[in-house]
C-alpha cells in the first residue's frame, strides 16, 4: 500500500513569489501573514529612504518597505498590481511592497542552491538561494536579512 500521509517534518516548502522590477523572487509561505493592496500609507518624517511609511492594518501600525530601494533595485513603481506582503520580525508586522505576485511554487529544500554574490544587480546578501524551476529561476528572500536594519 502507497504511503499517502506526508510527514511534517519533510523536506517540502512552497515560496510565495513575486516581481521587484524583472526580478522574481520568493519567500517562504510560512514567514507570510497576509498579502494585501491597502495603500493608505501615512510618510515617516526622516525614516530611510526605502521605507514607504506606515498604514493601520485592523488596528496595528505596520511599516511599508519598497523592497525594490531596499534591494538596491528601481523602486517599486505605482500601480494596480501592487501588493503589500505583511510578514511578521521581532514581534513587529512589516509590509513589503512588491510590483506583483505571481504563484505559490512548491520545492524541496535540496532543490535550493547558493546564492551568487550578484544577482542581476541585487545586492546576493538578501537571498538564501536561489531556486531553479523548468522556466524560471527564483530568488529566495532572507527575510531576516532583508529586514535587518
Amino acid at each position: 500500500m502507497a504511503e499517502t500521509t506526508k510527514d511534517s517534518s519533510s523536506d517540502d516548502i512552497e515560496f510565495s513569489t513575486f516581481y521587484v522590477g524583472g526580478a522574481l523572487c520568493g519567500i517562504d509561505i510560512l514567514h507570510i501573514q497576509e498579502i494585501n493592496k491597502n495603500f493608505e500609507i501615512t510618510k515617516v518624517p526622516q525614516a530611510s529612504d526605502y521605507v514607504e511609511g506606515i498604514l493601520n492594518l485592523r488596528g496595528r501600525i505596520v511599516t511599508i518597505i519598497d523592497l525594490g530601494k531596499k534591494l538596491g533595485l528601481e523602486p517599486v513603481s505605482k500601480d494596480k498590481d501592487n501588493r503589500n506582503i505583511i510578514v511578521n520580525s521581532d514581534d513587529e508586522h512589516i509590509g513589503l511592497l512588491v510590483d506583483a505576485i505571481s504563484d505559490v511554487v512548491p520545492a524541496v529544500r535540496s532543490d535550493i542552491e547558493p546564492a551568487p554574490s550578484n544577482i542581476g544587480g541585487v545586492k546576493g546578501k538578501f537571498f538564501r538561494g536561489v531556486l531553479k524551476t523548468e522556466t524560471q529561476l527564483i530568488g529566495i528572500l532572507d527575510i531576516d536579512e532583508v529586514l535587518k536594519e
